[in-house]
């Protein structure tokens, strides 16, 4: 075993021989250099470990599961195999940009006290063809260090989750440990459920150029959860607001209630123009 890598970038799959080889080729080009790359195959019935097998890199590592674990036991083996200082979690179908390892691990690095919980960063929504559909942001102030509180009252205010999907963050694993295993009791919200947790422990940095890409397709997990997003999200937020104390006004309590509902027609129309 070699020593410990600064980064463990975890690529969780099932079925995913489609989009699998360009998210480890995503993860290769990348300019920093010190990182393990540990494909987690969730027992998937395809050629999920020939591709795997195609690339020759000594930092790339492929572990398969004798029996499917689904998508919150999956996301758990990855941080249970994981041995890196900082960790990303990234799923097959999407992809990070060449310099994004570097930006969020020279963030990390800086904050030596250990303020910061996470840093997330703008990211490209592509088609099942690698298209650009379109990019989303923070907001429009550029990178900059955001509250935990303040992120909260956004991911409320906007009904959303505006630090991203799981290749948009990164976070130091000995965190993780702290705060335990993902948890899909709402599934829609799995990382977002995390990335509120990691937030009870310092506060976020925004990176704003484009970091990472995240692809829809119909076979996506998010795709298919339909009207469920909504509740799920509804749900989560409550419950994390309840046990944090964040006070919001009435006002954006109630714009809160009804912006994922909005959120939810948003992206079926999206999906389906698209799709």
């Amino acid at each position: 075993m070699s020593a410990q890598p600064l980064v463990s970038i975890c690529i969780p799959t099932y079925k995913g021989g489609a989009y699998l080889a360009a998210a480890i080729d995503s993860v290769l080009s990348q300019t920093l250099t010190d990182f393990e790359l540990v494909v987690v195959d969730d027992n998937s019935p395809d050629d999920t470990a020939d591709i795997v097998a195609g690339f020759d890199d000594a930092r790339l590592v492929y572990e398969r599961n004798p029996a499917n674990l689904g998508p919150q036991g999956n996301w758990n083996r990855c941080l249970q195999l994981a041995r890196g200082r900082y960790f990303k979690l990234l799923p097959h179908d999407d992809l990070l940009m060449p310099a994004c390892l570097e930006q969020q691990v020279a963030i990390l690095e800086a904050d030596a006290r250990h303020e910061l919980a996470l840093v997330f960063g703008a990211r490209d929504v592509i088609g099942p063809d690698g298209r650009v559909l379109t990019s989303r942001h923070y907001g429009s102030a550029g990178s900059q260090r955001l509250t935990a509180q303040a992120v909260r009252a956004q991911c409320a205010r906007r009904g959303t989750n505006v630090l991203g999907e799981p290749g948009s963050v990164m976070f130091r694993r000995e965190l993780a440990r702290r705060i335990g295993p993902f948890d899909a009791r709402h599934p829609y919200v799995i990382d977002m459920d995390y990335w509120l947790r990691l937030l009870d422990h310092g506060d976020a940095y925004y990176c704003d150029q484009i970091l990472s890409a995240f692809r829809v397709s119909r076979e996506q997990w998010s795709v298919r959860l339909g009207q469920q997003q909504a509740d799920d999200f509804r749900q989560c937020m409550r419950q994390h607001l309840d046990r944090t104390g964040s006070r919001l006004h009435p006002l954006d309590r109630g714009i809160g209630w009804v912006t994922p509902v909005l959120n939810n027609w948003g992206r079926r129309l999206f999906y389906r123009f698209y799709l």
